[in-house]
């Protein structure tokens, strides 16, 4: 199979986590109707982004993977013979958790999971109150409709994360992710904060060869202060956009990725052939120096 149907779900979410579930449960039937194949949800949607604020009672949202949300969306998955892409809050043990994406198959199968390996600590971005660091290792899942790569929000500035996980075979790089304006904030600063997260993701796409798929939430969050900037977006292998959300509407589209382009760009950009591996291994420093 060449050419793959991407459904990106970009929505607001509301403090109830049935609610959530709910309204994903519909925007996924929609997806589908349209013709998407593997569905995509943005991170954490079952919830508001709880991670403004150091709060224990957080910790009652989470749930363990597989668990709740998955008994309810593998049946979905199987139904509309789509893969869904979500993103939870995974309560692994007493006292343990993570911020995880769950693959399901179009046969409603369970894959497995995905734990987020980089955790930020920023203001209204206080995750590593909440969130071990992911001990899986970087995941591909080999679905139906090819092998799908998974990395969630804070991973999508690193360059290692995207390219280890397309040495491991991906099809396609999906990034589930929450990120937004302080909404103080001038628009210049705004263009430039969400220009450097749109186009490091491309170059993602433009190093490896591979279609990118990046599905952030929308909306005004944290009493106001926090406006979730939408702009979700599709890339080609080549890094070109193929679909580009709005900054403040929830969006259910569908896009068709050629898969088959990989090898076309891998032939004649071949920047994986040239890669000169035998020079990288000061990559495993924390700063090339003298200590």
């Amino acid at each position: 199979m060449s050419k793959v149907k991407i459904g990106t779900v970009q929505m607001s979410c509301v403090a109830d986590k049935q609610q959530n579930l709910d309204k994903a449960i519909e925007k996924i039937r929609e997806a589908a109707a349209k013709g998407a194949q593997i569905v995509c949800l943005q991170e954490l949607f079952t919830s508001l982004y709880f991670c403004d604020v150091e709060d224990y009672d957080n910790f009652d949202l989470a749930e363990p993977i597989p668990g709740p949300s998955t008994d309810a969306l593998s049946p979905i998955a199987k139904e509309l013979g789509v893969v869904i892409i979500a993103s939870l809050f995974e309560k692994r043990t007493q006292g343990l958790y993570h911020n995880t994406t769950a693959v399901i198959d179009a046969d409603g199968a369970y894959l497995g999971k995905y734990r987020k390996m980089h955790i930020p600590d920023d203001p209204a971005f206080y995750e590593k109150f909440y969130f071990t660091p992911g001990d899986l290792g970087y995941k591909i899942f080999p679905t139906k409709f090819g092998k799908v790569g998974v990395l969630i929000c804070w991973d999508q500035w690193y360059p290692e994360a995207s390219r280890i996980t397309a040495l491991m075979g991906a099809d396609i790089m999906f990034y589930p992710t929450a990120i937004g304006w302080d909404t103080t904030q001038d628009e210049e600063t705004n263009q430039d904060q969400y220009n450097a997260w749109q186009t490091i993701q491309r170059s993602h796409s433009v190093a490896n060869g591979l279609p990118v798929v990046s599905v952030n939430r929308v909306g005004f969050e944290q009493d106001g202060a926090m406006k979730f900037w939408g702009g979700s977006f599709v890339t080609n292998a080549q890094g070109k956009l193929l679909y580009l959300a709005s900054h403040d509407q929830e969006e259910v589209v569908v896009t068709e990725v050629d898969l088959a382009q990989t090898d076309y760009m891998r032939k004649h950009w071949p920047f994986l052939r040239d890669r000169r591996i035998e020079t990288y291994s000061p990559i495993t420093k924390r700063f090339i120096d003298e200590d």
